[in-house]
């Protein structure tokens, strides 16, 4: 079940017209997408491909995968970005994404000082030239698919 005015639910609607970033890797109960407007390259974002607003909400089909889901894409920009480690995030409060999903962020070893912790969602609100170009980000998806399999769905 999708909810029209959500835009993880809009984006599933979609799903066989999304660019790389938009479906790095999916299985059947979750979809990987690289975070929008972000400055910080491999900032992945993990969603569950029904509508659901609270983590007690997943079934237990969903929760079993999403463990596997986190490590294996903590393990994939390990060794995409040679990140050291990754923050794992969830919060779901803004405007129109109270969806569940859960950010997936490489930690790097020359990641500033403000913007390690809680400090990394600054790199949310830099100025648009900072952004990572969508060329950017379906290049790290290809990356990163290479790493999970080769295909968005073979997972």
């Amino acid at each position: 079940m999708t909810t029209p005015d959500c835009y993880a639910c809009g984006k599933e609607a979609e799903l066989n017209e999304l660019p790389p970033r938009e479906r790095v890797a999916q299985d059947r109960h979750w979809r990987v997408a690289h975070a929008l407007n972000s400055a910080l390259p491999g900032w992945l974002v993990l969603l569950p491909r029904r509508h659901v607003v609270a983590v007690h909400d997943l079934t237990d089909a969903e929760a079993s995968a999403l463990g596997a889901w986190q490590v294996r894409l903590s393990r994939a920009l390990r060794s995409v970005t040679g990140c050291t480690k990754t923050y794992v995030v969830q919060f779901a409060e803004a405007e129109g994404f109270a969806h569940v999903h859960f950010h997936i962020v490489p930690r790097t070893a020359d990641l500033l000082p403000e913007h390690r912790g809680p400090g990394v969602f600054g790199l949310l609100r830099r100025p648009e030239q900072e952004w990572v170009t969508a060329e950017q980000a379906d290049r790290m998806a290809h990356a990163l698919r290479s790493r999970l399999g080769g295909h968005p769905d073979a997972l």
